[in-house]
Parts: C-alpha cells; structure tokens; sequence
C-alpha cells in the first residue's frame, strides 16, 4: 500500500512537471498542435489559432460544477481550415436551472475569430463515456466524448479542447482541472461512500430491530 502510495505521488509529479513544460513552451500554431497528436498529453500547449462559425451550434456538458454552483460547460466547435479537422472550442461555465427541462440561454460564436489559450484533452470515464446527445438548442450531452461528437455534426475533430482567453465580451468562468484525480482518490472516495452507505444500514436495522422489539412488549 506503502508503494502504491509513493508511486501514485510519484506520478502525480512527473505528471505536474511535464504539464509545466508545456504551459511555458511557445504559443503553438495548429498545424504546429496537430503534429503533437502522436504525444501522450496535449493539455497545456498553449494555441492561437484563425476559427470560423460554419456550424453555430451549441453544445451544454451536464453536471458541472464550480465555484459550489452547479450548471454547464459550453462549447462550440469550428472549422479552422477545410482540410484540417475542426476544433472544438470551450464558451464558459454556464449555471444551470433548478428546473432542469429549462436549458441556459447561451449564445453561439457568430463572427470570425483569432483565438488564443490553452489546450486540455479530458480523460473518459470508463463507467459512463457516451455521448447521450439530446435534440434542441442548445445540445445537453452528458460526456465530452469528442470521437462521438465529430459523428454527431459530421465533421471531422481535433482530439482536444480549446480554452480560450480572448472571446469578446466574455464573462463566463472558464475552471482549469488539467490534472484529474488520482486512482486513489478515486478509491477514497468510493471508500467514503461505501463506509457511509454501512453507518445507514446500522442505522436503519437499529431502527427496525427496536420497532420490532416495541411492538413485541406492546
């Protein structure tokens, strides 16, 4: 456990220092970013880039949160050149409705850009990857599965993420988590949950046991 320990905070490390090269390295062009395909991690390069609005839709990925507020984060994608894949850019955090059937108003990218930011690719949850694309606008979809997504608007898309730096008028939060949570993190917290699912069940068969026991002296 010891080990497993050292080496999981081992590569938590390694993983922090190469995500700082990356964020120094020199601002990338696309085809200078789509070159790094091939390399294990993209997240942090940073990008500017020429985008253009060809498809004006607006996708919400449900269930996020930041900031104690629970809501969306919107993107768009676009092309940035015809025989290049398009590029999927990040619009903000967005709150959500406590009436979910209700979407935010979030309105899409219109005009030609030059955007400028960071990169970051998400990890996909092997529990719950797919898509799950709804009809409307704008799209909730429920995971950034971007291969599905490309399938969706039938065109081709680049295997990472934009967040720009430079959209006019904007307000939106825009959360930076470059690094996910560690396994274990992820088993302490399915640790925590299982050990409080156990105290209710003590509690509940306490509670059983002596309505059972009164209804006996009764």
């Amino acid at each position: 456990m010891v080990f497993g320990s050292l080496n999981g905070r081992s590569r938590n490390s390694n993983g922090q220092a190469a995500l700082s090269q990356r964020q120094n390295a020199s601002v990338l062009s696309y085809e200078q970013l789509l070159a790094k395909l091939g390399d294990d991690n993209l997240t942090g390069y940073k990008l500017s880039t020429q985008v253009a609005p060809i498809l004006q839709q607006v996708f919400l990925l449900d269930n996020q949160t930041v900031n104690g507020r629970v809501g969306y984060l919107a993107y768009q994608a676009f092309e940035v050149s015809p025989d290049k894949p398009w590029l999927l850019v990040e619009l903000g955090f967005e709150a959500g409705s406590v009436d979910r059937s209700i979407l935010p108003n979030v309105a899409a990218l219109t005009s030609p850009l030059q955007l400028s930011g960071r990169v970051y690719q998400k990890q996909m949850n092997p529990m719950s990857s797919e898509l799950m694309a709804e009809t409307g606008s704008p799209i909730r979809i429920q995971n950034l599965n971007i291969e599905q997504l490309a399938q969706l608007i039938k065109k081709p898309l680049a295997p990472v993420v934009l967040q720009p730096n430079n959209i006019p008028d904007d307000s939106r939060v825009h959360p930076w988590q470059p690094i996910p949570l560690s396994s274990q993190k992820h088993q302490g917290y399915a640790v925590q949950w299982f050990s409080m699912a156990g105290v209710f069940g003590v509690i509940m068969l306490f509670l059983f046991f002596r309505k059972l026991k009164q209804q006996h002296n009764q």
